[in-house]
């Protein structure tokens, strides 16, 4: 079966656990030759090591401008261009209607949409050199429906996706096709405090965590199961893939039918 990204070069932040790793894997696999970010240094190392010569990993935080430039800067230098983006790094955002602080929101905003902008103003050159590509937002259900996410996460996680259908439409004319996924309860350690959290315990404690998470997340899908970072990743492959080259400014949304329960 012909790899499906030969040929092309990918920028994944958020690329060191989770749907960032599990793109990582799956487009080297089909071809690409990837540099990933991610704040964890010894779960990058060992995903690159594993990955081999075609992946390289850069310790970057997506909340800093100039690592998500140097993430880029790192792909077109060692690999010669830039085919896809995927603008997958994100996190919990803590902050309550009645309580919410300055501080929290701003965190928030750094780290799930001004990353997201900033990571497109930084792609554009290199994907109009490359005879354009793909930009591919990771968002979320909590943008689309009630009580998938805190409102910050949620409010913030629109916007992620309203950005990407105008971003589509200015960088359309370029050759750049900007789409957004909007995974649902997707198993990964997110909803055990994030990366950072689960970087802290074993990998018994992350194993037992995650086998109660997926029989808790197969209840609230109509096909009775879970969805995993693999999905995401695949969905990724299609985006950025030629298979998707007439799909743009659109949010594909992959959650097992989840948002379409009349349910809260």
């Amino acid at each position: 079966m012909d790899q499906r990204l030969a040929g092309k070069v990918a920028v994944i932040t958020g690329g060191t656990s989770g749907i960032g790793a599990a793109t990582a894997e799956l487009f080297v696999q089909q071809g690409a030759k990837v540099v990933f970010t991610g704040r964890s240094s010894e779960k990058g190392n060992a995903l690159a090591a594993q990955l081999g010569k075609d992946a390289l990993y850069f310790a970057g935080d997506v909340t800093q401008e100039q690592d998500i430039a140097a993430a880029i800067n790192l792909a077109c230098e060692n690999f010669g261009k830039l085919d896809i983006l995927f603008n997958n790094a994100g996190g919990p955002t803590p902050g309550g209607v009645d309580d919410i602080t300055p501080a929290q929101i701003q965190y928030g905003v750094d780290l799930l949409l001004s990353s997201v902008m900033l990571g497109i103003k930084h792609a554009i050159e290199p994907l109009k050199a490359a005879g354009g590509g793909a930009i591919i937002n990771n968002s979320s259900v909590a943008g689309i429906r009630y009580n998938q996410g805190n409102l910050l996460y949620s409010a913030i996680k629109a916007a992620v996706t309203h950005y990407t259908k105008l971003a589509g439409v200015e960088l359309g004319p370029l050759g750049i096709r900007v789409n957004a996924i909007s995974p649902g309860a997707i198993a990964t350690p997110i909803f055990w405090g994030g990366s950072a959290r689960a970087n802290q315990l074993s990998e018994a404690d992350n194993a037992a965590k995650f086998e109660k998470l997926k029989q808790n997340l197969a209840k609230a899908t109509p096909m009775q199961v879970t969805g995993l970072a693999q999905d995401i990743a695949e969905a990724a492959l299609f985006l950025g893939s030629d298979a998707g080259r007439f799909v743009n400014s659109h949010d594909l949304v992959v959650d097992g039918g989840r948002t379409s329960l009349f349910r809260e």
